[in-house]
């Protein structure tokens, strides 16, 4: 995964492009648990809500600078 110090050179539309992917495949993840599979990497969950939670700092923080 990337670091925050990757996400924070993004652009905004490609910030908010990554965090609509990392929600789809955090969709996948917990359609997978709650189905009662295991899932094939259990870390992957915790990274994906860690990665969307970071996403949405950086872009709360670049609208403020923006404004």
């Amino acid at each position: 995964m990337k670091t925050t110090k990757e996400f924070q050179n993004l652009a905004v539309e490609e910030i908010k492009n990554r965090l609509n992917e990392f929600r789809k495949e955090l969709m996948k993840e917990n359609v997978q648990v709650s189905s009662g599979t295991a899932p094939s990497n259990p870390g992957k969950l915790k990274q994906t809500k860690k990665n969307i939670a970071r996403l949405l700092t950086i872009l709360k923080q670049k609208e403020v600078k923006i404004k």
